[in-house]
């Protein structure tokens, strides 16, 4: 049974730091790309990033360039979502998704399973 669980979600003021982590199960972790994805109220959900299998390849949405970096353990079965100077237009629901398609880039449609997501709210 495949289980994609998302951690590290918290309250943060305005320019704070997390790292959100997906740890993945029940699949080959290293087969499959991982992209990151949020959903704020009242919005449709967005991509934020995502990595190859081998974790040499990554895309970041232009909202968050420069500051979220996005990385991968394999060993672990882990990936990773660093978040820097954090704004409020950043809360959102954050929700990991597996591919095992390496050309699915921000494409949600393309991604085969998800987890249940994990909250980030930025606020004073």
């Amino acid at each position: 049974q495949w289980r994609v669980v998302e951690s590290g979600g918290d309250l943060v003021q305005p320019g704070g730091s997390l790292r959100l982590a997906c740890t993945v199960s029940g699949i080959p972790f290293k087969f499959y790309a991982i992209g990151w994805f949020r959903q704020a109220p009242g919005k449709e959900r967005e991509g934020v990033s995502c990595i190859s299998t081998a974790g040499d390849s990554t895309l970041y949405a232009d909202s968050v360039k420069g500051r979220f970096a996005i990385s991968r353990d394999n060993d672990k079965s882990t990936a990773y979502l660093q978040m820097n100077t954090l704004i409020s237009e950043d809360t959102a629901v954050y929700y990991c998704a597996v591919t095992y398609s390496d050309d699915a880039g921000l494409t949600a449609s393309m991604y085969d399973y998800w987890g249940q997501g994990t909250q980030v709210t930025v606020s004073s």
